[in-house]
């Protein structure tokens, strides 16, 4: 039987995790602003936070609006994410509502990413459900 790490070892690879992908949105896009690594790293705990508290229940309240858009009102959700974090935190700016949407793709595409190469970050959340229901079918 694998043992799970312990609670603050996911958190702390989630919010690695997050640092990593607000990073890459900061490298791709010019209109992404990081002052520095303290302000990446406080924008990756804001961004965990609200993608763990408020975006399941923004998700479930949007649900009938993203059923008629086939899941679009659910990008809007993840953006708004970003916006929330943004606003908080001082040293991270999204200049203009196109940059906004972009970066919301790019976090989408590196999480999409995420689930499929093997690595830490698939001990949490998500990631770590899809790979133990792949452990559970695979022959003992």
């Amino acid at each position: 039987m694998n043992s799970s790490p312990s609670l603050p070892i996911r958190l702390g690879i989630s919010w690695l995790t997050n640092a990593l992908v607000l990073g890459v949105v900061a490298v791709v896009l010019s209109g992404v602003h990081v002052s520095d690594a303290g302000s990446l790293l406080l924008a990756a705990a804001v961004f965990g936070v609200l993608n763990t508290l408020l975006k399941p229940l923004l998700r479930l309240v949007t649900l009938p609006l993203a059923i008629l858009t086939f899941g679009i009102a659910w990008f809007f959700v993840s953006l708004l994410m970003l916006v929330i974090t943004k606003d908080i935190v001082s040293g991270f700016h999204i200049d203009g509502f196109g940059t906004l949407v972009l970066a919301t793709l790019i976090v989408w595409v590196v999480n999409v990413v995420l689930d499929l190469v093997p690595g830490p970050w698939q001990i949490t959340g998500k990631r770590r459900r899809r790979r133990r229901r792949e452990g559970d079918a695979a022959p003992q």
